[in-house]
């Protein structure tokens, strides 16, 4: 099951370390596989507000994403980053091909009926 990287990133400003930091990650992620899917471009806000920017990179499994977050090589950087840039990071499990949202509907429906039935 791929997982995702996901970063909102409030504040940036462009600082050595900064392009530092973009200059190096790349070598961080290849050993866990790890690729951008999105890297920062201006958002279309279409509900609600979204002050910054994301970051999504992607991983063949959420074990690969953890494994590249506590890599030596990428905690070598990351003050590069946060020092710099404030904001949030993720990890998170995606689905899969045949992920059907109606199943997960079911699923917390089924929840919801148990959590409102008494034990008593």
């Amino acid at each position: 099951m791929p997982a995702y990287g996901f970063a909102h990133l409030r504040s940036r400003r462009n600082h050595p370390d900064i392009i530092e930091y973009l200059e190096r990650i790349q070598t961080t992620l290849d050993p866990f596989a790890g690729r951008f899917v999105i890297h920062g471009p201006p958002v279309e806000v279409i509900e609600g507000t979204w002050p910054g920017s994301m970051v999504l990179i992607e991983f063949p499994s959420l074990a690969e994403a953890r494994s590249w977050y506590d890599s030596p090589a990428y905690r070598a950087i990351l003050r590069l980053r946060t020092d710099h840039i404030e904001g949030d990071l993720v990890l998170i499990e995606g689905v899969g091909p045949n992920y059907d949202p109606a199943e997960r509907a079911r699923t917390l429906r089924a929840e919801a009926g148990r959590a409102g039935k008494s034990t008593t």
